[in-house]
This record gives C-alpha cells, sequence and structure tokens, in this order.
C-alpha cells in the first residue's frame, strides 16, 4: 500500500472544479495531486532521475482511494481583476515587427537553400538583419520612447478588469489520504517522499499544503466503482492518471508555456462515495443530541462585543439563553427543556442543553466564543420537544432589522446572534467537529464535578495525592451518569490540554444547588475510551 497525506496549512482549500469556475472542488482530484508533482520536479535546477522514475510508476497505478472529512462550501463572490500582459509596446509595432521577422525568416531560408547550407555574405548580412529585428530592447528598456497613454495604462486603475471566481471549501479535518493498493519498490516511495516534501500548494496559489508518504491511512471514504453499481449508491466523477501522464504534461506545458490557455489531461473515473457510520465498537453517551446553533454576529455599533466574549462567560451566557428560551416557552415548562421535575429537583433523563461553542482546537485559537448550540437528545419527548421549537418560533417572530435576537448582560454590553440554517464557515461551529467518534476526548470548557474533591493545591502530599484520586473517581462517575464506560485513562489538569481552552482559575465560581451554595470544583480533563465514543461528550 501507499498512502500520501496532504495537509491543508491554511485550513482551507482553493481550486475550481473543471468544468465549472464557481464550483469548488471537494476533495482534491488526484490528477491534480500529480500535476503538482510534475510542477514541483520541473522547478528544481537539476532534474532526479529517480524521481521521475516514481511519478512513472505512480501514473501507471490503478486510481487510488480517497479519505477526506466534509467540508463547507464558501459562498463565491465574483472579483474583477486587473489583467497581467498589459504590455508597454503597442500592438500595432508588435504586429509590424512581427510581419518583419517573417519576411526576414523566409528570406533566410530561401537565401540558405539556394546556397546548399553554405553561409554566404547575403545569408550572414540576413541573419544579421534578423537578430536586429528581434532585439526590442530599446522598446522596453528606454522610458523616453513608451507613450504617456502607454505608461499610464500600466497602472491597475487603467487596466482592462477580468471576472475571476476564488472557490473555496473548508474540511473539518484539513488534510486528505490519497491510498493505492499496491506498494512501491522502497527506493520508489523515498523518492516520492523526496518530492512530496518540496510540493507547496495545490490548486490556488493561497492553497498551501504539506505532503508527505505516511505509513498507515483511515478508511477511505470515496472509492473508485469496479463493477455495476446499486441504484441508491452516489457517485462522484474524479479526475485520474493513466500511463503517459508526465509525458503528456511536459508536451502540452511546450504549446502553452504556462502563459496561454490550458488543460489538464486526465481519465475521468466514477467513485462511490460512502457516509460515515458509527462501528459496532462505538460507544453512544446518552446526551447524544441534535443541535440548533446560534453564531453570534460580528461587531456593530448596538453589539461591540458579540466576537469578544471570552470562554470564561460560558456559564452566564448558557443562563441568558437558557432564559430566554424559557421566557418564550409555554406554562409549565416541561422536564426535558428545564431540566427539572415539578418538585424543582434535577431530572434523572437526558434534557436540553446549551452548550458554549468556543474556538479551541488549532494553533492559534484564542478560546473566545464563537456561538452556543442549543442541544436536543435524540430520545428527547415529543411533549418537550415542540415546547423547544415553539419558544424558539416566538422568539425568533419578534425579530426585525431594528430588533434582532439579543442577549442582553446590563453594563456588560448586548450580544447579537442569528440561528444557523446552513452549514457555517467556521470550523468551530459545525457539529460535525464536536460529534463524531474518538477513544481521546479533551474538554473545551472545564468539568464541574459532581463532588467537590477537596483541597488539590495545598495541605500534605498525601491529602493533595487523595484529592486528585477522588476528583478522577468524579469524572468516572460523570462518564457512567451519561451511559459511557469508564475511561481506560483519566489525564486531570487546572490548565487546558489544547490550544484555547482557558485554564480552570479563569473561570468563575460555579455553584448550584438551593440558594446557590453548592461548589462545584472544576478542571480540564484528557480521557481515553477502550472504544471510539460518539459526540458531543457533555
Amino acid at each position: 500500500m501507499l498512502a500520501i497525506e496532504i495537509n491543508f496549512l491554511t485550513g482551507r482549500y482553493v481550486a475550481t472544479f473543471h468544468n465549472d469556475r464557481q464550483q469548488s472542488e471537494w476533495p482534491p482530484h488526484p490528477a491534480r495531486l500529480f500535476s503538482a508533482m510534475v510542477a514541483t520536479y520541473h522547478e528544481s535546477a537539476e532534474s532526479d532521475p529517480t524521481e521521475r522514475a516514481a511519478m512513472e510508476w505512480l501514473e501507471a497505478q490503478p486510481p487510488p482511494s480517497v479519505a477526506a472529512s466534509p467540508a463547507v462550501t464558501r459562498t463565491v463572490a465574483s472579483h474583477f481583476v486587473p489583467v497581467n500582459d498589459t504590455a508597454i509596446i503597442s500592438r500595432s509595432w508588435q504586429e509590424r515587427r512581427a510581419e518583419s521577422v517573417s519576411e526576414l525568416i523566409a528570406q533566410h531560408n530561401d537565401e540558405l537553400e539556394r546556397s546548399e547550407g553554405e553561409v554566404t555574405k547575403k545569408v550572414s548580412s540576413l541573419r544579421d538583419k534578423l537578430a536586429k529585428a528581434r532585439e526590442v530592447t530599446s522598446q522596453t528598456d528606454d522610458p523616453g520612447n513608451t507613450p504617456p497613454d502607454t505608461a499610464i495604462a500600466l497602472f491597475p486603475d487603467h487596466r482592462g478588469k477580468q471576472e475571476r471566481f476564488f472557490p473555496s471549501v473548508t474540511p473539518d479535518e484539513p488534510r486528505a489520504t490519497y491510498i493505492w493498493e499496491n506498494s512501491p519498490p522502497p527506493d520508489t516511495r523515498e523518492s516520492l517522499d523526496r518530492l512530496l516534501q518540496r510540493v507547496t500548494r495545490l490548486g490556488h496559489s493561497s492553497s498551501l499544503v504539506s505532503c508527505r508518504v505516511v505509513a498507515g491511512a483511515p478508511s477511505p471514504n470515496w472509492t473508485p466503482v469496479k463493477g455495476s453499481l446499486g441504484t441508491d449508491e452516489e457517485i462522484d466523477v474524479l479526475r485520474t492518471t493513466g500511463s503517459g501522464q508526465l509525458a503528456e504534461l511536459e508536451r502540452r506545458y511546450s504549446r502553452h508555456e504556462g502563459i496561454k490557455p490550458r488543460s489538464l489531461p486526465f481519465v475521468s473515473v466514477r467513485y462511490k462515495t460512502h457516509s460515515e457510520a458509527p462501528s459496532p465498537e462505538t460507544q453512544i453517551p446518552n446526551t447524544a443530541a441534535e443541535w440548533i446553533v446560534f453564531e453570534f454576529a460580528h461587531k456593530s455599533r448596538s453589539a461591540p462585543s458579540s466576537r469578544s466574549v471570552p470562554s470564561t462567560r460560558a456559564v452566564e451566557v448558557a443562563e441568558a439563553l437558557r432564559a430566554t428560551i424559557f421566557h418564550h416557552a409555554d406554562d409549565p415548562i416541561p422536564e426535558g427543556l428545564s431540566g427539572h421535575r415539578p418538585d424543582g429537583t434535577p431530572s434523572e433523563r437526558p434534557h436540553a442543553a446549551f452548550l458554549p461553542l468556543p474556538s479551541v482546537g488549532f494553533e492559534h485559537s484564542d478560546g473566545r466564543l464563537l456561538g452556543r448550540a442549543l442541544s436536543r437528545p435524540k430520545d428527547l419527548d415529543d411533549r418537550s420537544t415542540r415546547a423547544l421549537y415553539r419558544a424558539i418560533g416566538k422568539w425568533e417572530a419578534a425579530r426585525n432589522e431594528e430588533n434582532p435576537l439579543r442577549l442582553t448582560f446590563g453594563a456588560k454590553g448586548v450580544i447579537e446572534l442569528k440561528r444557523l440554517t446552513a452549514s457555517s464557515t467556521a470550523v468551530t461551529l459545525r457539529e460535525s467537529v464536536w460529534s463524531r467518534a474518538s477513544r481521546k476526548w479533551a474538554s473545551a470548557t472545564p468539568i464541574a464535578l459532581p463532588k467537590h474533591p477537596g483541597p488539590l493545591g495545598r495541605g500534605t502530599a498525601s491529602a493533595r495525592s487523595r484529592a486528585w484520586e477522588l476528583a478522577e473517581k468524579a469524572v468516572v462517575s460523570s462518564c457512567l451518569h451519561v451511559g459511557l464506560p469508564a475511561p481506560l485513562s483519566i489525564e486531570l489538569s487546572l490548565t487546558g490540554f489544547i490550544p484555547g481552552a482557558r485554564p480552570a482559575l479563569k473561570f468563575p465560581p460555579f455553584r448550584q444547588g438551593r440558594d446557590n451554595k453548592q461548589a462545584r470544583r472544576l478542571l480540564h480533563a484528557m480521557l481515553t475510551f477502550e472504544n471510539p465514543v460518539e459526540g458531543p461528550l457533555l
């Protein structure tokens, strides 16, 4: 097996579909990857024959399978950009000079034929005239020979504009893996890896990548079709390579030289797409739910703090959203929505939850809240489900341009929201990021332990050790409470385990119970389970 992994360094992939300039390509077609490798190969000062042989081996392989996560397509906007090939030499001058050169070439060839290949004085004279006709330095280097109108036309504001589109997709996981069934010889594998390490972009020049040969590969979700198809199977057509692809790319380049319009040679292959389904071993907590996502609006005069809300205010914002939903809900509020029995005691069944969606998990994540998710458990009773949707409907019915969806916090400002009705371009706001199955889970915001373990940072060493043991037992109890087995391993910390996760001590005290007297200890955790666990893990 050969597996090539492509990592998208900017988190997005910019490339147009081959027959529609306004449509994005996803996943990247195998032929495009091969073309990027060929371009990188020819950029080297000295060609490596082993790399050429490696590409010739790769082009002859059967089409690869592809493993890539779902991706959200950015709305395509039309851009008018100045053309790049504005000339300082007038077109009429170019045409006259081209005619002169063509005529001199014909005279030179005729005279050379008459002299039977002998370089006579006339042949030599024609060659001098031809060299002089081809010399255009005086027209390009001397600014005094450039008409003012022509010089002014060089500036972008005076150039002609051409409509262009830059369709882009943002994958849930910023990578794609190509898997070939056959294994190459060791030297071929090394040559391919060496070449791939120099590939810097795929598609548009802004689509920066890092490529490598990897030892293992995830399960593919695009596989080449073999044999007949079922009527209910989803089919995509991807461009792949065939024997002679490298030579054909070189032949076409000799014609367009990277300047004239060109087209990519390819072999069309039908691919069967596979939707990800939980494996039989996947554990599903009783908090697995459908989401209603509210995105925080960008800054505005009326809500200057909407996109500056730190995750340390997660509980405060959740309480405000919960109170707003309850304000519009029918009375009495059902248990599945309120989370409490009629007597005020906590419900023992899964109920609606108000989840913070902080920017975490990436190198430059800063922990800001980008939105909230209202989580509706999949087995929520019909009465609670109807009450939830009616409350949201009443809230939205009261809004207009002057009165958008808002959460008010007095002196702390106002947050404007909008309910998402389609996939968001912000990775944080996609349910799939939080719900896909994994054996390892890390907290984005601290866990509120069900029982206080005691002082963790003071007292004797044995007392501190005992407190941390009790904290671990409390986390196990929380896992059991949502229908999961005990984790294989637990790591606890007062600081976060992933970028953007704010330290637990930065969060205000969290109290519950009657008169808010019951303090809940906050800790971050990293949990590893024996089998994959489907999220979101609450």
